[in-house]
């Protein structure tokens, strides 16, 4: 076992109730004085699970990064010794952290099960260098093209490939329906039809 493994023994994922937008800020804060505070045997990692999205407004394509779970921010650390005592020190420090209103669980706070972090870990993973559209489509939805050859023409969506991030459209051109591949940005909902 390494030593970061050794330290780590003991430690379990807590959620942490946080003042809604500052969880990025209740991670950087905790992450900035685990060193100075002498909190690296009991913090272990402090995690913010998020995903990028992007939309499309006038023509333009924007990024923003959305939060899986607003108001949540999750912490491995060492809260219990051996015997089931409540170790003050990382209780104080994680508890009293600007931003942070309590451990869900309020003075007893439970564990995530293995299964619940494993998902929420690999909810991020899969997120990892992958662009969501705000939106979601369906297939048969009507879309208007906001961007590229077809702008300004409405569609019919016969296929959706999400790991692409693209669709395909039939659009009306001179008359006749034409197949288009198009990426999610390049529409939006057609709030005409």
């Amino acid at each position: 076992m390494s030593e970061a493994q050794t330290q780590e023994k003991g430690a379990d994922w807590y959620v942490l109730h946080v003042l809604s937008g500052k969880e990025e800020q209740v991670k950087t804060y905790l992450d900035k004085f685990i060193p100075i505070e002498e909190m690296d045997d009991y913090v272990f990692e402090v995690l913010v699970p998020t995903e990028t999205v992007s939309e499309v407004k006038q023509g333009k394509k924007s990024q923003k990064t959305r939060k899986f779970y607003p108001g949540y921010v999750f912490v491995k650390m060492k809260l219990f010794d051996e015997d089931g005592k409540l170790l003050h020190r990382p209780w104080y420090f994680v508890k009293d952290a600007v931003g942070v209103i309590n451990f869900v669980g309020g003075d007893r706070p439970t564990p995530l099960r293995k299964s619940e972090i494993d998902r929420i870990l690999s909810q991020v993973s899969e997120a990892e260098g992958k662009e969501v559209p705000k939106i979601q489509f369906e297939v048969g939805e009507e879309v208007k093209v906001t961007d590229g050859p077809f702008l300004n023409l409405t569609g019919r969506i016969d296929e959706i490939d999400p790991e692409k991030g693209k669709l395909k459209i039939s659009v009306s051109i001179f008359g006749r329906f034409a197949p288009v591949e198009l990426e999610y940005w390049q529409v939006e909902r057609d709030t005409d039809s």
